[in-house]
């Protein structure tokens, strides 16, 4: 079953449809903005069931239900939930930490960095499962996959590429899901002592 993958499908659907009804001001105060006058902690939160645009939208859920519903049916409704709350957080912490950095104070939103400690999941539950993408379609397995776009998240942090995109906030939910999957293969491990 994964019921919470799709219950996380919905919910991001919905919050979709409420931003589009919300005056910017009431928008504004959901969105996760650098510590300082409009940083709130819920935003850590909120911030991550808002999108910036329908393709935004439809590419991070693409994203979680299909790496979503086979780590779910592996490790259980509870410790997804656990995976995307230390996605989500590790994310959220990761952003407020580079945004105190930078001089530019901008807020961010997306389920991206959840979504990355999913993917991170997938890659160590499963790092032999072929994946192939859109552009270019090169098949390749899932660990190589995440790796590489591991890579990039950093270069194009870094490098400033993409400017708009949170990268680091993508990395920070990537190390959310290796310390989430690296918890279970130490449990797993006693478990077998």
């Amino acid at each position: 079953m994964t019921r919470l993958t799709y219950t996380l499908l919905i919910v991001n659907l919905a919050a979709f449809a409420l931003e589009t009804q919300l005056g910017d001001t009431q928008l504004a105060a959901l969105l996760l903005w650098p510590v300082g006058p409009h940083f709130r902690p819920w935003q850590l939160l909120t911030s991550a069931f808002l999108h910036a645009n329908p393709l935004h939208l439809a590419t991070n859920m693409f994203g979680l239900w299909m790496f979503g519903r086979p780590v779910e049916r592996a490790v259980g409704s509870l410790r997804f939930a656990e995976l995307y709350g230390a996605g989500l957080a590790t994310a959220g912490v990761t952003q407020l930490v580079v945004a105190s950095l930078l001089t530019d104070k901008v807020p961010t939103l997306g389920a991206s960095g959840a979504l990355f400690g999913v993917l991170a999941a997938f890659a160590i539950l499963f790092p032999n499962r072929i994946i192939v993408l859109l552009f270019p379609p090169i098949p390749m397995k899932a660990w190589v996959f995440v790796l590489l776009y591991g890579l990039f998240e950093l270069i194009s942090g870094v490098g400033g590429l993409q400017p708009g995109i949170a990268h680091f906030a993508h990395l920070g939910g990537l190390f959310g899901g290796v310390l989430m999957a690296a918890y279970w293969r130490r449990e797993y491990q006693e478990l077998l002592v």
